[in-house]
């Protein structure tokens, strides 16, 4: 394994895809309520209420693909996204391969949420993720979970449907442990598994008078906040949205300071932001090579029943070990 994996370059990631996927293949079978990683590395919102934009959807390669009623839609056009976004489900008629396919509603707060939800949830095909933005409260979630089960009622899920809520103001980042805590105890009998958090920049910048910056400098703590309640609830972390998105160069700075955080993925605003996001929350093959190798030390120790063991130079602990397997299981998964 270890003489394949010197190889280098793309043959090494394939071959130590193939070892993960191998091992990790019935994971990926999994029935209800069982958690399975979906990649969201790029997160791109799509107007529900915009033909010519639904219309490029198979051509994105984003891992995730959000269908808007929020704040991509003008409020006088509320009424056609949910309509659009239900046509599409229901026909099927816009192809989602490789993608995660979701749906952003309304907050609650808005008074739209619920008939958002009603619109959407009609179609024969659910999405598989729904985003709930603006979450000040576990209030909120424990409201989303009554609406949710009642629409739901009658119908047989074969997964529950994943959500990503966001944290979007002072009052949501005071109480985000609370709303974590509330939103994994609501999953063990509502029709969702909480699975990932998104940090609302602008719309937290605004709530605290702060002035937003390309280099986002009156964000750092925000961001390492959510990172550490999101890790600690096991969550998704889905880092602020680069707003001028003709720089992709400061976006490349960014994403790979997100990543470096502990962020799984970036909100996006553009396709031309995909690629340059995408790559940097993507393990490089000289990471998936020492995850790989490291595994297979730990494994190799094990059988001889020894403990903690040096590799490369440094004493091995688990948290180094969860790191590895980490890398290993992103890869297997957005690794083409």
């Amino acid at each position: 394994m270890l003489g394949m994996l010197r190889q280098g370059g793309r043959g090494l990631v394939k071959c130590v895809v193939r070892r993960v996927s191998a091992s990790t293949s019935s994971k990926h079978q999994s029935p209800v309520g069982e958690r399975r990683y979906i990649p969201r590395r790029a997160v791109l919102y799509v107007p529900g209420s915009d033909d010519r934009k639904l219309l490029k959807i198979p051509s994105l390669a984003a891992d995730c693909i959000v269908l808007d009623c929020e704040d991509g839609v003008a409020l006088s056009m509320k009424d056609a996204a949910r309509s659009k976004i239900r046509h599409a489900l229901h026909t099927q008629a816009i192809d989602f391969s490789g993608k995660d396919c979701s749906v952003r509603f309304n907050s609650v707060e808005s008074g739209l949420c619920e008939e958002d939800m009603r619109e959407v949830l009609s179609a024969r095909h659910l999405p598989p993720t729904v985003h709930l933005p603006k979450v000040d409260s576990p209030e909120h979630l424990a409201w989303f979970a009554d609406k949710l089960r009642t629409l739901l009622a009658t119908r047989p899920l074969q997964d529950k449907l994943r959500l990503v809520i966001f944290t979007e103001s002072a009052e949501s980042l005071l109480c985000l442990p609370d709303i974590c805590r509330r939103g994994l105890e609501l999953s063990k009998d509502a029709p969702f598994l909480l699975d990932a958090i998104v940090f609302g920049s602008d719309d937290f910048c605004a709530d605290i008078g702060a002035t937003r910056t390309n280099e986002a400098k009156e964000l750092l703590f925000a961001r390492q906040y959510v990172v550490t309640v999101a890790k600690a609830f096991k969550l998704q972390a889905i880092d602020l949205v680069y707003i001028d998105y003709k720089d992709l160069e400061g976006l490349r700075r960014q994403s790979e300071e997100g990543a470096g955080m502990g962020f799984t993925g970036k909100q996006v605003i553009h396709p031309g932001q995909v690629a340059v996001v995408q790559a940097a929350f993507s393990p490089p093959p000289h990471k998936v090579e020492w995850a790989a190798a490291l595994v297979e030390a730990f494994e190799h120790h094990q059988k001889e029943g020894k403990g903690a063991f040096s590799f490369r130079g440094n004493m091995i602990d688990m948290p180094l070990l969860l790191q590895a397997r980490n890398i290993l299981q992103l890869a297997a998964v957005t690794t083409k």
